[in-house]
């Protein structure tokens, strides 16, 4: 067994997490799932299926990821979400990187690939991200922004990258889908907000047709048929979304600040 911890962060997942929990248990005797409150029984699934379950109320995607990797025996680490499989093919590349001792580099990017409703594997001509995945915790840890999930590299840091694709079941229902980007929206809207950023009105306006082409034309949805249109549909809405609540704070704080008293005079009178 590769010494590598495996954390995946849950909530109410009980559908999902058993096949991703048993299909890297060929990888890890330390599979670690950091629970936010879940109340489907997602814990004592995870259990039963062999990993420790520790509780961690939500404090954002990078802090919760970042208290994840903490809780983990080995200082090689690979973060799965719930509804990521890694198939055979690529925890035997992974398992294999680890045959003569420690892997050559100190971080891995994973290929990882959507797969809709209906697919039972990626699409062959599927989009897919290729993030930091694998690595060595003492040259790489999370970001701690609550909703940028990266992973933040030491500068020497060497980086390679697996052939092989995680398989990524992520959408239950568009409607499910779009519940889980509406609240994903509004905890940008709070990072804007904190880091004192701003967003042209002009994206108010563009956002919502650029990402659908962004999304249908650029990540080739076309070709996945009416689920492909859907889902880019959705993602051209979310991304509309985090702009315009963006704007609608701004405006709300605009009127709160007309609609104030004038400051009293050192005298006490108003004006």
């Amino acid at each position: 067994m590769p010494p590598l911890s495996i954390f995946i962060i849950a909530q109410n997942e009980a559908d999902r997490i058993g096949r991703t929990i048993e299909a890297a248990q060929t990888l890890s005797d330390d599979i670690v799932v950091v629970d936010s409150g879940s109340t489907d029984g997602t814990q004592a699934l995870a259990e039963a299926r062999g990993a420790r379950v520790i509780f961690n109320a939500w404090p954002g995607y990078g802090q919760q990821k970042r208290f994840a990797e903490e809780q983990c025996r080995h200082d090689w680490l690979l973060n799965l979400d719930a509804d990521e499989v890694v198939p055979p093919d690529l925890a035997a590349e992974i398992a294999a990187l680890f045959a003569n001792g420690s892997p050559p580099k100190d971080a891995y990017k994973l290929r990882i690939a959507e797969i809709f409703p209906g697919e039972g594997a990626p699409h062959r001509f599927a989009y897919a991200l290729a993030p930091v995945r694998l690595y060595r915790r003492s040259k790489g840890r999370y970001s701690a922004s609550p909703v940028h999930d990266r992973v933040d590299l030491a500068p020497d840091a060497q980086v390679g990258r697996l052939r092989g694709t995680v398989h990524h079941f992520s959408v239950r229902s568009l409607g499910e889908q779009m519940d889980k980007l509406n609240a994903y929206s509004d905890a940008q809207a709070d990072d804007l907000d904190a880091r004192g950023g701003t967003l042209s009105v002009f994206r108010l306006v563009a956002e919502f047709p650029a990402n659908f082409l962004k999304a249908y034309i650029g990540r080739r949805h076309a070709l996945r048929g009416i689920y492909g249109f859907m889902t880019a549909m959705n993602y051209a809405f979310y991304r509309y979304l985090r702009v315009a609540k963006h704007w609608e704070r701004r405006l709300q704080r605009r009127a709160s600040a007309q609609a104030a008293p004038p400051p009293a005079n050192r005298d006490g009178r108003d004006g």
